[in-house]
């Protein structure tokens, strides 16, 4: 594009470049310093057309003919560029989120500007940095996303118009945005709307816009709701309906973090099981005392998922969740965190009930119009239940409240068995998978303080067992299976809620030092699987749980003791001995073979799997490794049913189903997102919200049974 035709794009305070600009490099240099004089082609290449191609190559071929629609002006709002790559030996390491000397480079390629060093930094800004140690690759390098403010590119360097001038949207690549993708947190959104008397709304990238709406009358009575649980989901939803001015009392069976944290202790060291208050209940849900992962396939870069992770930074996050590929915040940081969250939600008048567990519903002519709670600190057969009012109550329950589904039956609830995923821990030392995944580079790792991040994987393979002999009415023999929660630097801890059951997990905290590296390694299954069991009914992925839960219980011999087997014996179908390798386990193991565990198809799964990770990951299998026995609560075994729109149980008015264990999320973010979307709909039927809930957060896309 020439300097005349784009003369009427230029901004008015840019005017003075138009005619015979003093500092314009010229373009062939600049192409001549970057681009490669040899290209070769194929001219036989033979190219689907129409109805013949791939729909992922119609989808392609829509972003190429989207990105090819001319920019309206070049020199307004941001372009994005994506994909610029610094080699590891030139980036500042993972914990440096600026713009750095390599990556100037970077960007002056793209924009073909041939003095990187006379780029201003500050015109730029890091939105996502991500680390690549693929092994296909020459080096492994970091991967950086960044947005390019052009106003204050040309206000610090006017010779970068000509170049400005001549960028052309590349899918992928480079994308011109008409503003700043920048999303507010939740409290800024609501917020909005209350300032100006009107509904605040997001746009599709997440900046906060105004549409028409109204609020309630100040002087009616606030609508009273009842929110049953604490953790992502709960937490969310009771933001919203506080913010929008609703009467909020929040409930959670378990202990606030501090008090929580105290029974967990006790757990560790002294082996004793507070069945309201553990690694499961309490406040901040299940994924308090995790790895705090914060990664989900419900869109990183969604209106609702920028908003959950500029919220939790409001509330004591670290910045880097909003830049890292892979964030997480690692249970050191999330117990601040939460109590931040709570203190927040008290002085915006919400009333926070710990210690209380909601026993029943009050329904009447099949509308929930109260709950009846009891002290889940009293373990005496005394006591007392109380009896609440509330105009809504909202179940954000995690996916091992069992009473509450056993509860919500007798109520004619419509609970459908979900399939969900079980398996083993396994656990390698840490060292072994940072050589694995970066060979050379490993030393680099530094317990958690280096420049590269301690290494994960992520794996997942599809399965059959078709040399297994099954019955008719078995399990299907094709089978998903895959790592989840995934936890570099990390220990397995006890996720057990009752005494006679063993069911365990990963955490880690925020450096992730520790010496080991574990991950579950999980097989999908399905109603057949339950009725190859007997198992029948909404719950009989509850009662296909417990029934392993309490195999593995009396496999490691009581006392919380953990049943292991090493990779190597285990896929030999054999026990070398009672000696296993060290163990981040703290409550003991106990060395048995895990073929005793679950049945033949799965157990021929698991080891199928094993084999085909070692081909992914060689090394993989190894006689360091060891296999923990069991785990079974990936997600909820069941979803209760909801209308789409409004989020109200199909079978119960003015109950709101929620979160990951009403079976509509897969982790902290997705469950987060829920609570919010739940929120904003509650909102709306109690008349408080009068906007569209997708203008606000984008269209709801439910995780389901999600992997972290």
């Amino acid at each position: 594009m020439s300097m005349a035709s784009t003369k009427n794009l230029v901004p008015s305070h840019f005017s003075f470049l138009n005619s015979n600009p003093k500092f314009t490099f010229p373009k062939t240099q600049s192409l001549s310093l970057y681009s490669n004089p040899f290209c070769i082609t194929c001219s036989k290449k033979v190219k689907r057309r129409g109805k013949l191609r791939y729909p992922s190559e119609k989808k392609k071929l829509k972003q190429q003919q989207e990105a090819q629609v001319d920019v309206e002006n070049k020199f307004e709002g941001i372009w994005r560029l994506s994909k610029l790559n610094v080699s590891v030996h030139k980036d500042p390491g993972k914990d440096f989120l600026g713009v750095s000397d390599a990556l100037l480079q970077e960007i002056a390629k793209v924009l073909e500007f041939p003095v990187a060093s006379m780029l201003p930094q500050e015109a730029f800004k890091v939105v996502r940095k991500s680390f690549d140690a693929r092994k296909l690759q020459k080096e492994q390098k970091f991967v950086y996303t960044v947005d390019v403010d052009v106003h204050k590119l040309l206000n610090l360097e006017p010779r970068t118009w000509e170049f400005i001038s001549e960028l052309e949207p590349k899918v992928g690549l480079i994308e011109h945005l008409p503003q700043d993708r920048t999303s507010g947190d939740i409290m800024s959104i609501v917020h909005a709307c209350i300032k100006s008397g009107q509904d605040a709304t997001t746009s599709e990238h997440g900046d906060i816009n105004l549409c028409n709406g109204s609020h309630t009358n100040a002087s009616h009575r606030k609508p009273k709701v009842a929110v049953v649980g604490s953790g992502p989901a709960g937490l969310f939803a009771s933001l919203v309906l506080a913010e929008f001015g609703a009467d909020v009392t929040l409930m959670e069976r378990g202990e606030a973090v501090e008090k929580r944290g105290r029974d967990i202790g006790a757990l560790v060291v002294r082996r004793i099981l507070q069945e309201e208050s553990n690694f499961c209940f309490g406040e901040g849900g299940a994924g308090t005392w995790s790895d705090g992962k914060l990664v989900t396939r419900i869109g990183r870069n969604s209106g609702s998922v920028l908003a959950v992770l500029e919220t939790l930074v409001h509330f004591g996050a670290p910045q880097k969740i909003l830049v890292d590929g892979k964030p997480h915040l690692g249970t050191d940081k999330l117990v601040p965190l939460l109590q931040n969250f709570r203190r927040y939600l008290e002085k915006l008048g919400v009333t926070i009930m710990f210690g209380t567990r909601v026993d029943d519903l009050l329904v009447k002519d099949k509308h929930v119009v109260g709950v009846k709670v009891s002290d889940s600190r009293d373990n005496s057969s005394h006591s007392m239940n109380q009896q609440l009012g509330y105009d809504a109550v909202v179940l954000a329950v995690g996916h091992s409240a069992r009473d509450t589904y056993q509860m919500l039956l007798s109520h004619g609830v419509s609970l459908v068995e979900k399939d969900f995923a079980v398996g083993l821990r396994v656990e390698h030392p840490q060292e072994l998978i940072n050589s694995i995944q970066y060979s050379g580079l490993a030393n680099e790792v530094q317990s958690g303080r280096g420049k590269v991040p301690v290494a994960d994987y992520k794996v997942v393979e599809y399965v059959n067992t078709n040399d297994i002999a099954l019955p008719s009415n078995s399990a299907p023999r094709n089978r998903s299976c895959y790592s989840f929660c995934m936890c570099p630097g990390g220990q397995v801890v006890l996720t057990s809620t009752d005494p006679s059951e063993l069911c365990i997990n990963g955490m880690s905290f925020s450096r992730r030092s520790s010496k080991w590296a574990n991950a579950a390694l999980v097989v999908t299954v399905s109603s057949k699987d339950f009725a190859a069991l007997d198992l029948h009914g909404p719950l009989a992925g509850v009662e296909f749980q417990r029934m392993f839960e309490q195999r593995a219980a009396a496999m490691g011999g009581g006392n919380f003791v953990v049943p292991v087997q090493t990779v190597t014996d285990f896929l030999d179908n054999k026990l070398s001995g009672t000696s296993v390798p060290s163990s981040s386990y703290r409550l003991g193991v106990k060395a048995t073979n895990l073929h005793e565990l679950f049945p033949s198809h799965i157990t021929s799964s698991l080891q199928q799997s094993l084999l085909k990770f070692d081909k992914e990951l060689p090394g993989f299998i190894s006689s360091s490794a060891l296999l923990h026995g069991v785990e079974t609560r990936t997600s909820s075994p069941v979803q209760i049913s909801r209308s789409a729109d409004t989020y109200e149980c199909t079978s119960l008015r003015g109950l709101y189903p929620i979160g990951e264990g009403a079976g509509y999320a897969g982790g902290i973010v997705s469950a987060a997102v829920d609570g919010m979307y739940s929120g904003f709909a509650l909102a709306k039927s109690l008349g408080l919200f009068h906007g569209s809930i997708e203008s606000i957060l984008g269209k709801a896309q439910s995780a389901g049974v999600a992997k972290y």
